[in-house]
C-alpha cells in the first residue's frame, strides 16, 4: 500500500469554484516525487493539503493506512522547507534548527545531539553560532532543510525552495538535497514549475493542470513519451499537428500524407482524430533530392538560428510550421527545398486529456 493516498481531493477557495478537481496521487515510502506545472495549476494547493494547512471540500488524504484527512497541523509529524525558508532573523544557526525539537519539549542533551547532527549533514557545522543575515542564500537553505529534517519528520514538503537562488547555486542545491534525501531514505514531496530542476532530483514526477494530475511517471517518460498535448506543450514539445487514424499503425494528416507510427497503445476505435508530435531534434532533415519517401513531409526553409551545437530551422510544410533541430554539417539557408523525415518511433500520438 502506498504511503501517500490522496483519493478524489476537492478545494475550493470561494466555494463556487475548484482549485483541486478530483485529484488522485499515491506515493511509496521512499520516493521523491515532484508537483510540477504552471502557476495556478494546484501544485502548491496540493502540498499545503497534505501538510494540513487547508481543508478539502472533498476527498480522502490516507497516510500510511490512517486517515489523515482532518487532522490537525501540529499531529502530522511533516517537515516543511517554504520558498522564503521563513528563518528567525534573531535566533542563530542553532537555534533556528532546535526550535521545532524544543517546542516539543525535547531535553537539552537529545536537542544539542540531534542538531549538531543534522548541521553535519547539510555541512553547517562551522556555523552553528552565525545569525541568517550572516549567512549565503545557500546557507540559509540548509538552515531551513535542516530545520525541516532535525524533528525526524515521516514526510518532507518543500515548496518551491530554490526559486530565490541564483542560477548555479540552484543547481548545486539541487545536487545537495538529493544527496541528503538518499541518505536519509526520507519520502519527499517537492513542487516547482522549472522541468530541468524536478527531472534531475525525482523519482517520479506528476504533472498538474488545472487542479488535476495529467500525467503520473518517471522523469524519462514524461520526457520521451507524453501522454496529452498539455505535457507535451508543457515540457517542450513544439510540432503538433492532426491525424486521422486509418489501419496497422497508419495516419493521415489533413493534407492527406501518410504518417506510419509504432504506436505501444492501443486506442479505442470511438477515437479517429488525435493529435501528432515530435521533438525537434527526432526530424531528420533532408535535402529534396534525397531518396526516402516514407514518412516524409515536403518543405521550404522559413528561418535558420543558431543554437550552439545545432542550427534550429523553422519549415513551412503542408501540415504547418515545423520546427527542425539539425547539426552544422549541412547548412541550409532561406528558401531552401527540404524533405522532413518522421522515424516511425519517434512521432507521439497525444490525448487531449489523460484518462
Amino acid at each position: 500500500m502506498a504511503l501517500i493516498h490522496l483519493k478524489d481531493i476537492c478545494v475550493s477557495y470561494d466555494g463556487k469554484s475548484d482549485i483541486l478537481k478530483k485529484l488522485n496521487l499515491n506515493i511509496e515510502k521512499g520516493q521523491f516525487v515532484s508537483l510540477l506545472g504552471p502557476s495556478g495549476c494546484g501544485k502548491t494547493t496540493t502540498l499545503r493539503v497534505i501538510a494540513g494547512f487547508i481543508d478539502t471540500r472533498a476527498g480522502e488524504f490516507i497516510f500510511n493506512g490512517s486517515d489523515y484527512t482532518r487532522l490537525a497541523v501540529h499531529k502530522r509529524n511533516f517537515g516543511l522547507v517554504f520558498q522564503s525558508y521563513a528563518l528567525f532573523p534573531h535566533l542563530t544557526v542553532f537555534d533556528n534548527v532546535a526550535f521545532g525539537l524544543r517546542m516539543r519539549k525535547t531535553s537539552k542533551e537529545e536537542i544539542k545531539e540531534s542538531v549538531e547532527g543534522i548541521l553535519e549533514v547539510v555541512d553547517l557545522s562551522a556555523y552553528s553560532k552565525r545569525y541568517p543575515k550572516e549567512l549565503s542564500g545557500g546557507q540559509r537553505q540548509r538552515v531551513a532543510l535542516a530545520r525541516a529534517l532535525v524533528i525526524q519528520p515521516d514526510l518532507l514538503l518543500l515548496d518551491e525552495p530554490l526559486s530565490n537562488l541564483d542560477a548555479k547555486l540552484r543547481l548545486k542545491m539541487r545536487v545537495e538535497i538529493k544527496k541528503i534525501q538518499q541518505k536519509m531514505g526520507i519520502t519527499t514531496l517537492f513542487v516547482t514549475h522549472d522541468q530541468e530542476e524536478c527531472f534531475s532530483v525525482s523519482d517520479m514526477v506528476a504533472v498538474m493542470n488545472k487542479g488535476v494530475v495529467e500525467q503520473y511517471d518517471s522523469p524519462e517518460k514524461i520526457y520521451s513519451r507524453p501522454k496529452t498535448e498539455f505535457v507535451a506543450r508543457f515540457i517542450g514539445f513544439e510540432n503538433f499537428f492532426s491525424l486521422k487514424k486509418q489501419e496497422n499503425g497508419i495516419f493521415l494528416t489533413d493534407s492527406g500524407i501518410s504518417i506510419h507510427i509504432d504506436e505501444e497503445e492501443t486506442y479505442s476505435d470511438r477515437e479517429e482524430v488525435f493529435t501528432g508530435t515530435i521533438r525537434p531534434e527526432n526530424i531528420e532533415l533532408l535535402p529534396s533530392d534525397s531518396n526516402q519517401t516514407d514518412n516524409v513531409i515536403q518543405g521550404s526553409i522559413e528561418v535558420r538560428t543558431f543554437v550552439g551545437k545545432d542550427y534550429q530551422y523553422s519549415v513551412d510544410t503542408e501540415v504547418g510550421a515545423m520546427i527542425v533541430n539539425s547539426s552544422k554539417e549541412r547548412m541550409y539557408h532561406q528558401g531552401d527545398k527540404v524533405k522532413l523525415h518522421l522515424p516511425s518511433n519517434k512521432v507521439l500520438i497525444l490525448k487531449s486529456k489523460e484518462d
